[in-house]
């Protein structure tokens, strides 16, 4: 069993359905249950009033979502990825129940036990290379593609993290893809003729990045060698003779989570240098290296907290997810942003339509809303003194209140009040995972309780934005 947060064990996997031939029985048979269950769900509905249809329709949804996480956490692999990912496009076109549901795919996973990867430990390294490392056979934390253990080598006595990728997970994901496809058309959770193949082809490009150990060991370079001179940073080292396209083994670092009691009961000032240093980073990520960690779970960004407040680190974890986003999009990103900070509209729109968010073609009040939903999301970098915009939310200083914003369910009404929700749909795939780590970065401030104006290394971004090359990546 692994540990979890609170303290809790969860139950290992004992076996993995791997080959794709069970995997989409599983599936199916999962799929055939639940459109049983909605036929028998529509005829009922005839029956009831309007109102407790739709309380009826919530409870349905939500259950059915839960049946298909569930079931998707058992089969892991590039499946449960999957349902991660609909979690994320899913909020433009399924249930909000669903979405709800399908989300907590994205952490608390039961681990698989140890016979089960042990196996593609010695086939990747050998047994004389195994033979060097003492290897804690239950798992420290668990995904969806695969697992990491600690470990110990022994000639120095150096901690070690060793990620095991589970087996059959590279060679199960065409299938896997294929038949969530039908099982999603089998659930009836998502609207009729809407074209989800764009949606599944960005899915499996994904999968296929997250299961190329040795792409994310060079992503893992790359940001502490971005990040090597700055102190608040932490980036374990790639250790190249544990690892192979199935396995990466790092230098393990001390950390806790940032809802750890020892780091919510720093004072204000460190939170404060903790959510600067944060914002910073997916700054100089997106606008100026054009190199974005996409996956903003809390179990990739961790801490580790000083006798000072100069001794306080933020520890960088896991970059499977890490993405490359071109000059053109981040330049025209970057007129979204700007246009939003001056409120000029037509800015916002150009830039909007350059990367294919919105279209020319939308009405005109379609084109305000996505404006306005804009201006409300740079609300904690407008000017200090500009009190029209979340003025009652910054202290005495100035600064921006993070823990106290509901800024996220505030732009979220807009949208919805608007026109907006009926002509944006899904967006481009770039926008999907930006967003995806933006909100997770408001999420993180919020949770620090850190009071931040960001305002000043927002606009040096931008600056920067238009004026450098976005990465020079080299892997």
């Amino acid at each position: 069993m692994a540990a979890r947060e609170d303290g809790r064990q969860k139950l290992s996997i004992v076996a993995l359905k791997t080959k794709p031939l069970e995997r989409s029985i599983a599936l199916t048979r999962l799929g055939v249950g639940a459109g049983a269950k909605i036929m028998a769900h529509s005829l009922a509905n005839i029956f009831r009033g309007e109102i407790s249809r739709d309380s009826a329709n919530r409870e349905f949804y939500e259950r059915q979502a839960q049946i298909l996480a569930d079931e998707l956490g058992k089969l892991k692999g590039s499946v449960m990825k999957a349902g991660q990912m609909l979690s994320l496009y899913g909020q433009y076109f399924l249930p909000e129940e669903a979405v709800v549901v399908l989300s907590q795919l994205q952490d608390d996973t039961p681990p698989v036990a140890w016979n089960v990867v042990a196996p593609v430990l010695e086939r990747s390294l050998g047994r004389s290379r195994l033979r060097e490392l003492d290897i804690d056979t239950e798992a420290m934390a668990a995904a969806s593609l695969g697992q990491v253990h600690r470990a110990r080598r022994k000639k120095d006595g150096r901690e070690l993290c060793v990620k095991i990728q589970y087996p059959g997970v590279a060679d199960a994901i065409e299938s896997d893809i294929r038949t969530l496809s039908r099982l999603l058309i089998m659930t009836r959770l998502t609207p009729k003729g809407l074209d989800l193949q764009p949606v599944f082809n960005e899915v499996r490009e994904m999968l296929y990045r997250e299961v190329d150990y040795e792409a994310e060991a060079g992503f893992t370079r790359q940001f502490a060698a971005r990040l090597a001179g700055d102190t608040r940073f932490v980036v374990p080292e790639v250790i190249s003779e544990y690892s192979s396209p199935q396995i990466l083994t790092t230098s393990y670092e001390s950390n806790c989570s940032v809802r750890d009691a020892r780091v919510q009961k720093l004072g204000q000032a460190r939170r404060d240098r903790l959510g600067g240093a944060f914002l910073e980073l997916f700054f100089n990520e997106f606008f100026r290296w054009g190199m974005v960690q996409s996956d903003p779970h809390f179990g990739n960004y961790r801490f580790r907290v000083g006798e000072r407040a100069e001794d306080d680190r933020i520890v960088l974890l896991d970059f499977g997810a890490t993405r490359i986003f071109g000059r053109g999009f981040i330049e025209n990103y970057s007129d979204i942003v700007e246009g939003s900070l001056r409120r000029d509209r037509e800015q916002v729109l150009r830039g909007a339509i350059a990367i294919g968010l919105m279209s020319e073609k939308m009405p005109r009040s379609a084109l305000d809303a996505f404006a306005a939903m804009c201006e409300a999301i740079v609300e904690p970098f407008e000017a200090a003194d500009d009190q029209a915009a979340g003025g009652t939310l910054r202290n005495k200083n100035g600064a921006y209140c993070w823990g106290d914003s509901d800024l996220p369910m505030r732009s979220g009404r807009i949208a919805a009040t608007n026109a907006l929700s009926v002509h944006f749909r899904v967006p481009p795939r770039e926008i999907v995972f930006l967003h995806r780590r933006l909100a997770g970065v408001f999420i993180m401030l919020a949770t620090l309780r850190s009071e931040v104006d960001g305002r000043a290394a927002l606009l040096a971004a931008l600056h920067d934005a238009h004026q450098e090359p976005a990465s020079g990546v080299t892997l």
